[in-house]
């Protein structure tokens, strides 16, 4: 029931040109959606492609970084640890979108993170790579939080699940990208550095972005642009006071799968080609060919928690990921082409279903900054794990054993999601979690950051 003192007004109306539609090629893989709603995903999605292409880099090169810079083997968990921290950043910078725009804001973290991995291709030390990589990795942060929030706002109740998914699974597309690229490293001129250097190419479409990307409608009703300069950070204030508990669920959950995940998802190119002894074309034919099949966890998980229910698959697809993290991490033959494909699966859908009830969680007011709260929760996890591998590294003598202890924080998550997270596939975001304050609609104009 809906509460007496909380207002919900109207989504401006769609154009009645505005029906849904999908091409019939692609029926089996879209929904029907609005123009509108094709402008907003195709645009998210394309900003999220060359994040992961940016992601992707550091995890496939790793080994050549390393030898390029001459960074030890016993500094390499530290180095990532602070690379990993950049995402912490994304806890100033997300919030201004729920005072300035969505739009705006994604534009300018596109540039963000293009720029800085565009520097890292020219960073002379370790030093300054680390400091490009840890600032890059702040804005492609931030830039993944608004255009998720951008999506799940446009998109109805019925697909919203479904989209988020299939967001993930085409954005995931850039590791595909960033493997065929690394598959030619040895003959790339500059060879790592040049990987970086394509980053840049990003930078081509701002221009028409600015006239394409279309303001969230639910932002422009609750009229966050109004609110005082001196008030920006007020949504990331307001986020802790609106709804503790669920805040607390939603950064544990993602405090504890970073921990698990994070290294084995660092260094498993590594590993196949220290412990297997695969070339670089080998391993950017698993991820090439092997993620084309591991993606379609977004796509499913999307689906099947719009159906079945988000809790009870994400509960499902967070259990199954460690295991076969453990799996792929000691396995001594071919089945750990079959580890992989699978961890990759059942990770990227647990992660689809993490992300929409993130989104769904909190108010439109407070939505990006809810986002923030995660990207935090999850570069503390991420950043503990990759710290805590280091010195398991030095106990133990393997990096693999030490992989394999950590995810034993990983199976913990599951339990979060099954016994303290509601239901909410199928309910608009208003019911949900309404506007909490009338007030945020009076507030003044702001000229902007």
């Amino acid at each position: 029931m809906r509460r007496p003192d909380v207002i919900t007004p109207a989504l401006p109306a769609a154009p009645p040109s505005e029906e849904p539609y999908r091409p019939a090629l692609l029926a089996w893989l879209f929904p029907p959606l609005t123009r509108r709603e094709w402008q907003v995903f195709g645009i998210a999605t394309t900003a999220g492609f060359f994040d992961n292409y940016d992601t992707a880099l550091l995890n496939l090169a790793l080994r050549q970084v390393q030898r390029g810079l001459g960074i030890a083997e016993a500094r390499l968990g530290d180095m990532l640890s602070v690379v990993r921290l950049g995402n912490l950043l994304a806890l100033l910078m997300a919030p201004l979108a729920d005072v300035f725009g969505r739009r705006r804001l994604l534009l300018y973290t596109i540039v963000g993170y293009t720029v800085f991995t565009g520097l890292s291709a020219v960073a002379p030390n370790s030093l300054s790579f680390v400091a490009c990589q840890f600032v890059a990795r702040g804005f492609a942060g931030t830039e993944g939080i608004i255009a998720l929030v951008l999506l799940v706002e446009e998109v109805r109740a019925e697909a919203r699940g479904w989209m988020v998914g299939l967001l993930g699974a085409l954005v995931a597309a850039g590791y595909g990208l960033a493997a065929i690229a690394f598959a030619q490293i040895n003959w790339l001129p500059f060879g790592w550095r040049g990987l970086y250097a394509l980053a840049l190419i990003p930078l081509l479409f701002i221009i028409p972005l600015r006239r394409l990307l279309p303001e969230s409608r639910r932002f422009e009703r609750d009229q966050l642009a109004r609110m005082v300069p001196e008030g920006v950070f007020r949504p990331l204030v307001e986020l802790f006071r609106f709804s503790p508990k669920r805040l607390a669920m939603v950064a544990s959950t993602g405090f504890l799968v970073s921990l698990g995940n994070n290294p084995g998802s660092y260094l498993y190119a590594k590993y196949l080609q220290e412990a297997h002894g695969w070339t670089p074309g080998e391993v950017s034919e698993l991820v090439f060919l092997g993620g084309a099949i591991g993606i379609f966890g977004n796509i499913i998980a999307g689906r099947l928690s719009d159906r079945c229910g988000r809790r009870k698959m994400g509960s499902i697809f967070l259990m199954l990921g460690p295991l076969l993290t453990i799996w792929m991490f000691q396995a001594r033959d071919n089945s750990i082409i079959v580890a992989w494909v699978l961890r990759l699966f059942f990770d990227t859908a647990a992660a689809t279903i993490v992300s929409a009830y993130v989104a769904e969680l909190f108010p439109t007011v407070y939505r990006a900054a809810a986002g923030s709260a995660l990207t935090v929760a999850n570069t503390g996890g991420g950043a503990l794990g990759l710290y805590l591998e280091g010195l398991l590294y030095v106990a133990t003598g393997s990096h693999w054993t030490a992989i394999c202890y950590l995810t034993i924080f990983w199976m913990m998550s599951p339990f979060v999601m099954l016994f303290a997270f509601p239901e909410t596939a199928g309910l608009e975001l208003e019911a949900i979690a309404p506007i909490p304050d009338p007030n945020l609609l009076l507030r003044t104009p702001a000229k902007g950051p």
